[in-house]
């Protein structure tokens, strides 16, 4: 149970910065949603290049960079 409050935790967190760093209005919800799965999406892509994330910043470090991606694709998708 801790570790999924901290996962939320570590989402919510990572979806604000990347929010602040791309410039994003899209609201607190849809900054946790883009955190927790931009966690998911920057796994993904450092694990193709041969890198994981140990550690909670390391963590957040991940989040924040699949965030960033999905906000980025998202605009591209959009217009």
């Amino acid at each position: 149970m801790v570790n999924i409050l901290i996962t939320l935790a570590v989402g919510a967190l990572a979806g604000f910065l990347a929010g602040k760093v791309m410039g994003s209005n899209a609201g607190l919800v849809m900054d946790i949603i883009l955190g927790l799965v931009g966690g998911i999406v920057g796994s993904a892509i450092l694990g193709l290049i041969g890198f994981q994330a140990n550690g909670l910043i390391a963590g957040i470090l991940v989040a924040i960079l699949g965030a960033c991606v999905l906000i980025w694709l998202y605009r591209k998708l959009k217009k």
